[in-house]
């Protein structure tokens, strides 16, 4: 099960009726849900870690409170101030008068969602966040609002009651493990507590645009235009602008014509199969277990991580999500085998015993593949 089915039911449906449309519902398994995030994981983030700000936040009734409510004065890192540290008991008070608990870039930090947000990311092709609202019972932390981005919601402990705006006024849905729920864009919403404390995860889609992709296919046409000085007098002769405008306006014009479409889509799938954050978890113990790396080593590709191969003349790339290798074509047949199987050994590869050796041990350092045991 992919991350989108799992939030969505069915990904192809999801993609090509909802994505972006309309609130969408879907109930699966609690216990798949619950798993990403617990109570107990919540009360270890705050009470056994140093968390700091702005990795959480805590809002009363409509309102953000100031961080000295509930950071520490005076923390200190190896003789060096240390801001931001979380005071889980001042944190806890406040919890405990109503107030609710953000924890903001979770995905950052706690791979559960970090695997989550990876994997739904290659799914999308958009980026992804995720916070989580911890809320005591009989309380809200936001009023009515709405995202500047579509986002699932899903709980992962007690029950939350959901006021849900739409274009036929508002419904209520009582969201609960195992529930998730998809708002788009804009969606205004607010979120009451019931008789337990509740927990809920948000992932946030900040979606690119077709607004940014065509600003960045005409960036550099636009940066081609000259930076010459206005005429002087403009203001009290506008027409002094006419010709040179219009010269530039045509040229631009005439570049915008020229761009070259199925290069510009290229780049831009490039770009984000590039530069995603680095998720590499486990990889202490791959740059230790590479050393011994032998025929019958199993390996596995890494949640979320693309292998996509583009051919560059005698080379081929690797787009790894983060960055990209540029490898002798000839490794292409490897690649694939690579790229289709979701665990392996380096015997499996159609090359000779010292190549594949190398390729794989190289892979696993990148990132792609993880030692498995």
């Amino acid at each position: 099960m992919t991350a989108l089915d799992l939030l969505s039911g069915d990904a192809q449906t999801f993609v090509t009726k909802v994505w972006a449309s309309r609130v969408h519902q879907h109930r699966t398994d609690p216990s798949r849900l619950t798993a990403l995030l617990s109570l107990d994981d919540v009360d270890h983030l705050l009470t056994s870690t140093a968390l700091r700000t702005p990795a959480i936040r805590v809002a009363r009734d409509g309102s953000v409170l100031a961080e000295s409510a509930y950071t520490r004065r005076g923390a200190t890192l190896a003789g060096r101030p240390l801001t931001g540290l979380v005071d889980a008991r001042r944190a806890l008070e406040l919890f405990e008068q109503g107030g609710t608990i953000v924890l903001q870039g979770l995905h950052r930090y706690w791979q559960p969602l970090t695997d989550l947000v990876a994997e739904l990311e290659a799914e999308l092709g958009h980026p992804c966040q995720a916070n989580a609202y911890l809320t005591p019972p009989g309380s809200q932390g936001f009023a009515v609002h709405s995202d500047g981005h579509d986002v699932f919601v899903f709980q992962t402990h007690g029950t939350k009651l959901w006021e849900v705006h739409g274009e036929d006024g508002a419904e209520s849905v009582l969201l609960e493990p195992g529930l998730s729920m998809y708002l788009p864009t804009g969606t205004p919403h607010a979120a009451r507590t019931q008789d337990t404390a509740s927990l809920h995860v948000t992932i946030g889609i900040n979606q690119r645009t077709w607004k940014g992709l065509v600003q960045r296919t005409l960036r550099q046409v636009v940066d081609a235009v000259d930076d010459g000085h206005l005429p002087a007098g403009y203001p009290d002769e506008p027409d002094l602008l006419t010709e040179g405008l219009a010269d530039r306006l045509q040229a631009l014009a005439d570049a915008v014509r020229a761009v070259d479409v199925p290069a510009a889509a290229r780049a831009e799938s490039e770009r984000f199969l590039t530069e995603r954050p680095t998720r590499q978890r486990g990889g202490l113990k791959d740059v230790l277990a590479v050393r011994t790396l032998s025929d019958d080593s199993l390996l596995r590709r890494r949640p979320g991580h693309p292998c996509v191969l583009v051919d560059d003349g005698d080379r081929v790339r690797v787009l790894l999500g983060d960055r990209q290798l540029a490898v002798p074509g000839w490794l292409r047949p490897a690649l694939e085998r690579v790229r289709a199987d979701p665990t392996l050994r380096p015997g499996d590869l159609p090359l000779d015993e010292q190549s594949r050796l190398v390729l794989c041990r190289r892979l696993v350092r990148e990132g792609l593949l993880e030692v498995v045991g």
